[in-house]
C-alpha cells in the first residue's frame, strides 16, 4: 500500500504541474517566472541540505557541471515548455515531452556511447508516429504562420534540452556527486541563467499579487520540484528504476485528463491511437534499457 501511494502521489504531482504551468502565464514573461519557480526552489533545497548537515562544498569542475545541469534541465528546458503552453493545452505538451525517452536513448548513444539495440529504435519509431497522431490536426495544417506549429516546435525543444540535462545527471551520478545537493546547486543555476537572460533582454520583473499566480508558484516549486521529486527517489529506491520509470508513462495521460476537465480537450480516435502507441514506445524502450542494464551488471558480477 505504501509503494501505491508513493508511486500514486509522484504521478498525480507531476501529471497536474502541466496544468499549474498555465496560471503561470500572461502577465509574467515566462523566463521570468521559471527564474522565480528556481530560485524558491533553490533556496528551499539549498536551506535543507543546511539543516540536514549534508556537505555543500564542492570543486570548480563539479559547479560546472552543476551548471550545465541547471542550463539544460531546469532554465531552457521550463522556459521553452512555457511558452509552449500558450499555444498548446497542457496536456499535449506534456505527451509531446514524452519524447524525452527517445531523446534520452539516442543522445545516451552518441553522447555517452550507451548501446542501442533494434527494439530501442522499433520503440523510437512507434513512440514518434504516436506523437505525429496525436497531432495529426497541427501537422496537417502545418504553417509557419500557424502558433500550435511554433508551440509543437518549442515543446520538442524542451524535451531535448532536459534529454541533454538527463544526460548531464547520468555523468554527474557517474562522478558520484549526491542527488541532494546536485538538483540544488543545479536548480540555482538554473535560476542564475533565466535571470540574466531576463535582465539582458530587458523583461519586467512583475510580480501579480494574485491567488493563482502565487498558489502555482508554491505549488511548482515546492511540489512539482522538491516533493514529487523526493517521492520518486523513495520509489527508486523502493522498487529499482526500472519499474519506478513507468512513471513516465502515466503523466502524459495524467496531464491529458487534467487537461480534459479543466481546459475543454476533446480526445478524437486520433488521440486515443497515438497516446496508446506514446506508450508502447515508451515501453519497449524502458524494457530494452533495463535488460541492457541487467546483462551489464551481470557481466560486472
Amino acid at each position: 500500500m505504501k509503494i501505491f501511494l508513493l508511486y500514486a502521489s509522484t504521478v498525480l504531482i507531476w501529471g497536474s504541474t502541466w496544468l499549474a504551468i498555465t496560471f503561470q502565464l500572461g502577465i509574467v514573461a515566462p523566463m521570468v517566472s521559471v527564474a522565480y519557480r528556481f530560485t524558491l526552489a533553490a533556496v528551499l533545497l539549498l536551506i535543507y541540505c543546511k539543516i540536514r548537515g549534508l556537505n555543500l562544498s564542492y570543486q570548480p569542475k563539479d559547479h560546472i557541471c552543476f551548471a550545465l545541469l541547471g542550463f539544460f534541465l531546469f532554465s531552457m528546458n521550463y522556459w521553452s515548455v512555457y511558452i509552449s503552453e500558450i499555444y498548446l493545452t497542457s496536456g499535449l505538451v506534456a505527451v509531446l515531452f514524452s519524447s524525452i525517452v527517445f531523446f534520452n536513448t539516442f543522445n545516451s548513444y552518441f553522447i555517452l556511447k550507451s548501446p542501442v539495440t533494434p527494439n530501442m529504435i522499433i520503440g523510437a519509431i512507434i513512440g514518434i508516429a504516436g506523437i505525429a497522431l496525436t497531432f495529426k490536426h497541427e501537422i496537417q495544417s502545418f504553417d509557419f504562420s500557424n502558433d500550435s506549429i511554433y508551440g509543437l516546435f518549442l515543446g520538442l525543444a524542451g524535451a531535448f534540452s532536459a534529454s541533454l540535462g538527463n544526460i548531464t545527471a547520468e555523468f554527474i551520478s557517474r562522478r558520484g556527486l549526491p542527488v541532494m545537493q546536485t538538483n540544488a546547486y543545479g536548480m540555482a543555476y538554473g535560476a542564475i541563467v533565466m535571470l540574466v537572460i531576463s535582465v539582458v533582454s530587458g523583461q519586467e520583473f512583475v510580480f501579480p499579487p494574485t491567488i493563482s499566480y502565487i498558489s502555482s508558484l508554491l505549488y511548482l516549486a515546492i511540489f512539482g520540484s522538491i516533493v514529487a521529486f523526493g517521492l520518486y527517489l523513495t520509489l527508486l529506491g523502493r522498487i529499482g528504476s526500472a519499474k519506478s520509470a513507468y512513471v513516465a508513462m502515466l503523466i502524459p495521460v495524467v496531464a491529458l485528463v487534467f487537461s480534459t476537465i479543466f481546459e475543454g480537450f476533446r480526445w478524437s480516435s486520433f488521440t486515443f491511437i497515438g497516446v496508446g502507441l506514446i506508450l508502447a514506445g515508451n515501453y519497449i524502450l524502458m524494457q530494452s534499457r533495463y535488460n541492457i542494464s541487467l546483462k551489464t551488471t551481470a557481466l560486472k558480477n
